[in-house]
């Protein structure tokens, strides 16, 4: 739904066309941006596959945008599949089969995130918003890149996208990270908001290593990109409270439901990223941006080749350790 300041501000309305026979991926795509961007491109006549934990969201996404398709006399491919992010032997199931099951991969949205949130653990041990935020991600990616290999060499396919919904609170990710342990990442001292701001922090990062370490060797048509959504009135703003019980979460949350977008305005950033041509006429292959078309200006961290590395290479370890030695595709 939109606010009642959509029309007065935020970005321009994303790029539409008609993305018949493309299929799409949206983690966390029954709720918030996520939903918003299942919507769109399900309107836009794409295959679109959600992903979230909870059936009755699933249901519940899937009822209300067939309902505004059968308005508007188009019919939608749209779909819901169960994932947790935060359990690895899960996110191995779902993506070995949905690589084996689906035709193709034109666009991945790495969406499905856990806000500023008090401190935990997921099912593998590991801290919970590195799990969902980013290690789920890795995998799947890791799972579904063959496919998206496959996809970019169907004559006149464009070429697949890959895009991660960090966020500009990365530049508040502790000023001593270096993703050097899983001992690091689940150390109870790290401020609840830095927690969250490292996994956004660690989304660029994935980016950046992608394109340089392993898309450009290996020669590969497909682009990633990573976004800034804005601050947006969705759910996961009421995790403030969580993060921060009492006065203080109140009015973290408070403020940032007056002051934030719609979730529609949310997914335009991420929408601008998987559909503009202006992506490939400009090779923006591995950039990120801060709204449609408006660069971003990383930060020092982000930037660090030595941190993309080792973002990359704990990622590469804890997925071997908890899964098995043989548990990642060869990335090149």
């Amino acid at each position: 739904m939109q606010s009642i300041l959509h029309p007065i501000i935020g970005p321009a309305d994303p790029p539409q066309e008609d993305l018949s026979g493309r299929t799409v991926f949206v983690t966390g795509g029954a709720l918030g941006i996520g939903y918003e961007t299942s919507r769109n491109l399900a309107l836009q006549k794409a295959r679109v596959i959600m992903l979230n934990r909870k059936e009755d969201q699933g249901d519940d996404a899937i009822s209300k945008i067939q309902a505004e398709a059968k308005e508007q006399r188009i019919s939608v491919d749209i779909n819901w599949v169960q994932l947790d992010l935060g359990n690895l032997n899960m996110v191995q199931e779902v993506f070995t089969r949905l690589s084996k099951e689906e035709e193709r991969c034109d666009l991945f949205f790495a969406n499905g995130a856990i806000n500023a949130n008090q401190p935990g653990l997921d099912a593998d041990g590991i801290d919970r918003h590195f799990g969902v935020n980013c290690l789920g991600h890795f995998l799947a990616i890791n799972l579904l890149l063959p496919l998206m290999r496959k996809t970019s060499k169907i004559p006149g396919a464009p070429a697949p996208r890959i895009v991660f919904e960090s966020s500009e609170q990365h530049r508040l990710a502790p000023s001593n990270v270096h993703f050097g342990s899983l001992r690091e990442l689940n150390d109870p001292n790290i401020d609840n908001t830095q927690i969250y701001c490292r996994t956004k922090l660690g989304m660029i990062l994935y980016t950046k290593y992608l394109v340089n370490d392993i898309i450009g060797p290996n020669k590969d048509n497909i682009y990633v990109l990573a976004v800034h959504p804005g601050a947006v009135n969705t759910a996961m703003q009421q995790q403030w409270e969580s993060a921060y019980p009492g006065l203080t979460g109140k009015i973290i949350k408070n403020v940032s439901l007056a002051l934030g977008r719609d979730p529609e305005q949310g997914s335009y950033a991420g929408l601008w990223a998987a559909i503009s041509p202006e992506i490939i006429e400009k090779g923006y292959n591995g950039y990120y941006f801060t709204d449609p078309g408006q660069l971003g200006k990383e930060s020092s961290q982000a930037n660090d080749p030595w941190l993309q590395w080792a973002c990359w290479d704990l990622s590469e370890r804890l997925v071997k350790e908890k899964l098995g030695s043989d548990a990642l595709l060869p990335w090149k």
